[in-house]
């Protein structure tokens, strides 16, 4: 009988060597290769330009840390609980990560490379992805559909790292079809809407990311990738000024009990 075969082209080991990417990991990469620029080469198994480390490495930066997020208060308070598990105060902000923190960049990333695909070609101008955008809006609006990327519960006038971003693209030669029709649907929208709402941080990097011909179906994998360095911070810092306590404490301390009867409709029995 064949005996069973596990194919990579990512990490193997023997007695006395580790290979990376068929690299010796210890001679041809640790010192020379970034850890942005080697998470692209596991993922793309590209060798990407110095632009796109710099790209990449931007919109890493952009999702690190936002503060005390419902990400960074979960990681604080199962440190608290078990600071023995430093894995499961990491995973707990980890597992956070879904469609209103984090998950936008996976959704606006996916969200244009499917209207980027199905478009007949590209268009050559700014009123081009404008009209491209309108009818997506229009869509949208029709379908009842949120836009992915559109609105923040905090920067109303500005998210900062957006044009941050695009600038950086057009720096480093890494501005495609992505992030036109994100800038495009910023241009247009509140023709559709009847209100402006800010071009988020989030959906420009799901943006960016897709330019960046990174794998739409793994881009919520960049963001917390970008957040398990964030909440390393948040860690440390709930070792030098703790307030995991104090949030147990002011929740469980005004805890009002409420009457299971009174939540109950009364059916008639």
């Amino acid at each position: 009988m064949n005996e069973p075969r596990f194919p990579t082209s990512l990490g193997m080991s023997t007695t006395s060597t580790i290979t990376l990417l068929g690299e010796d990991l210890a001679r041809d990469l640790m010192g020379k290769v970034s850890l942005t620029e080697l998470v692209h080469r596991m993922v793309t198994l590209r060798v990407p330009s110095p632009g796109q480390v710099r790209m990449l490495d931007a919109c890493l930066l952009a999702l690190a840390d936002h503060g005390f997020t419902p990400t960074a208060i979960a990681a604080r308070l199962t440190y608290l609980s078990a600071p023995d598990s430093v894995q499961g105060a990491m995973a707990a902000g980890l597992l956070g990560g879904g469609s209103r923190f984090l998950g936008v960049t996976e959704d606006c990333g996916q969200f244009l490379a499917t209207t980027v695909t199905e478009l007949p070609e590209l268009p050559t101008d700014d009123k081009g992805w404008d009209d491209t955008a309108r009818t997506l809006v229009r869509r949208e609006r029709t379908e009842r559909r949120l836009i992915p990327g559109l609105g923040h519960p905090v920067h109303k006038e500005l998210d900062p790292r957006t044009p941050a971003l695009i600038e950086i693209a057009h720096e480093e030669n890494c501005y495609g079809p992505h992030l036109a029709l994100f800038e495009a649907i910023g241009r247009v929208h509140e023709e559709v809407l009847g209100r402006r709402l800010v071009l988020n941080g989030a959906g420009a990097v799901g943006a960016a990311l897709a330019d960046l011909g990174l794998p739409p179906q793994l881009l919520r994998g960049f963001a917390l990738f970008a957040r398990a360095a964030g909440l390393l911070g948040q860690l440390a810092e709930e070792l030098r000024m703790p307030v995991g306590m104090d949030t147990y404490l002011m929740v469980e301390r005004n805890a009002v009990f409420v009457d299971p009867a009174t939540l109950t409709e009364d059916d008639g029995g």
